[in-house]
């Protein structure tokens, strides 16, 4: 199986690199758009609470753990994805990432957690954001 890797692009977890497989509709979000996101953000996610929707390579939630986010919940539909997640974080040390194999929309309708900050970057070939906006 080829791997993919990004790199983690600020706080304490920076240059450091996650691992991923290849995946139908995986895209992780490119530097330059994680920078601009991060920098509307603050920066630091210090005590925020923050959920990864549709997780794919988990770069957004391991950015939001190496800036400081008490607690990153991510979700992925795919459990090949799903393991190398899981491997990612315990790689990384980050015991504040909790990862959840599920269909995102699913769990949304049933999760009563209150976040912060969600990143919602589903699949490009679905056409799920306008329900993921309303709920």
């Amino acid at each position: 199986m080829k791997l993919n890797k990004v790199r983690i692009g600020g706080g304490e977890l920076r240059s450091r690199m996650i691992h991923f497989p290849e995946a139908e509709g995986l895209r992780p979000t490119p530097d330059r758009v994680r920078e601009t996101l991060f920098n509307w953000l603050g920066q630091t996610l210090h005590g925020c609470s923050c959920l990864d929707l549709f997780a794919g390579s988990g770069v957004l939630g391991f950015e939001a753990a190496s800036r400081g986010a008490e607690r990153v919940v991510m979700v992925e539909q795919n459990r090949v994805v799903f393991r190398a997640l899981q491997q990612s974080a315990s790689t990384l040390g980050c015991a504040n990432v909790f990862v959840h194999v599920q269909d995102g929309l699913k769990f949304i309708l049933r999760d009563v957690q209150r976040y912060d900050v969600i990143f919602l970057d589903p699949p490009f070939q679905n056409d799920m954001l306008p329900k993921l906006l309303e709920i």
